[in-house]
């Protein structure tokens, strides 16, 4: 398996990173309940314009989300 690289994601594919055995609206929720239940990774995620609506991740709030969440 390949080491995980630090890039923009989109919401779907970071969170199949993290399950890659569900199905990947199912990935998606997943993690954002994680993120939700993390409150200084939002924090920190809204710092760096994160919102509900955003369809991709920054490599700079992807690398945070591996900060608080663990390397997938």
């Amino acid at each position: 398996m390949e080491k995980f690289k630090i890039r923009a994601y989109g919401k779907s594919e970071l969170a199949q990173c993290y399950s890659p055995d569900i199905s990947e609206s199912a990935a998606r929720r997943k993690l954002m309940r994680w993120i939700d239940f993390h409150p200084t990774l939002v924090a920190s995620l809204t710092a760096q314009g994160f919102t509900d609506k955003i369809r991709t991740f920054s490599p700079a709030q992807v690398q945070l989300i591996v900060d608080a969440l663990g390397e997938p």
